[in-house]
């Protein structure tokens, strides 16, 4: 539980951590919250020989409308989302995912832009942006840059961010008055999901829904959207959730009982819909 050395840098601005970034190429890593990297650190899956501190950037934390979407900033922080009115009246399904993160002291040091850059394939508010279709802003060396979120996430615990890039904030299609939902099945309160599902209505029809917990990035069920759009009942739709996942088996779950968990998630949130 004692992690490896490391260098302590605090970023007073944007342009000094991505200065601090670049100039350690992929030895640094940047800090915020601390609950993703910390942990790992201390067991020593990660090595970062620098930690750039971006805590304490409120230029990073953030919501505002702008037009027909949200933007959120990187370091905006799970309590924010779960209480802020904007949130709650144009991406109620960001507020619902934030609701479920862990405990009071972990959802108000958190931020959403970190718990998307650590990319665990089972986070709460990855499932969310990617049902939401969220798009994610980088800025780096080579200036500023979107990516999808169905591009984000590239393996277990691994981005799509180049060297010397910072997430710095997320842009999601506003949804006001649009049906959502979020369900979650955890060993413990407090714990990761051990599958969890992500809906959101689509304007003009349709329902895009994500999984966690059912590979080594949070997906698309594209089967069961396709499924329902073909104008299948509910329950048939959802016996396809885990088409084309590759649910672990591990001392958590077995693959079998998360594909089950996928179907009966599915269907509470498609009737929740």
């Amino acid at each position: 539980m004692i992690p490896a050395g490391f260098s302590y840098v605090r970023a007073g601005s944007v342009e000094e951590a991505l200065d601090e970034l670049s100039r350690h190429g992929g030895a640094a890593r940047p800090l915020a919250g601390g609950h993703s990297l910390l942990p790992a650190m201390k067991l020593r899956r990660a090595e970062p020989g620098v930690l750039v501190d971006i805590g304490r950037l409120r230029e990073l934390s953030y919501v505002r409308a702008d037009g027909d979407r949200i933007a959120v900033g990187a370091l905006t922080s799970h309590r924010t989302l779960e209480r802020d009115p904007v949130v709650a009246a144009q991406v109620p399904l960001l507020a619902a995912a934030a609701r479920r993160i862990g405990d009071p002291q972990v959802r108000n040091r958190g931020t959403i832009g970190g718990s998307l850059a650590h990319a665990d394939p089972a986070a709460d508010l990855a499932g969310a942006v990617l049902a939401l279709d969220g798009v994610l802003v980088a800025r780096g060396p080579a200036g500023v840059r979107e990516i999808p979120a169905r591009e984000f996430f590239t393996g277990r615990c691994r981005n799509a961010l180049a060297p010397g890039e910072l997430l710095t904030e997320i842009r999601l299609p506003a949804a006001p008055g649009r049906s959502y939902a979020f369900e979650k099945f955890s060993r413990r309160a407090l714990d990761w999901a051990v599958v969890g599902v992500a809906a959101q209505a689509r304007p003009g029809g349709g329902v895009a829904i994500a999984l966690i917990g059912m590979g080594p990035t949070p997906v698309r069920a594209t089967a069961v959207e396709e499924a329902l759009a073909a104008g299948e009942p509910a329950a048939e739709a959802a016996r396809l959730a885990a088409w084309g996942c590759e649910p672990p088996d591990d001392a958590v779950a077995s693959a079998s009982y998360r594909t089950h968990l996928a179907e009966v998630l599915v269907t509470r949130a498609l009737a929740a819909l």
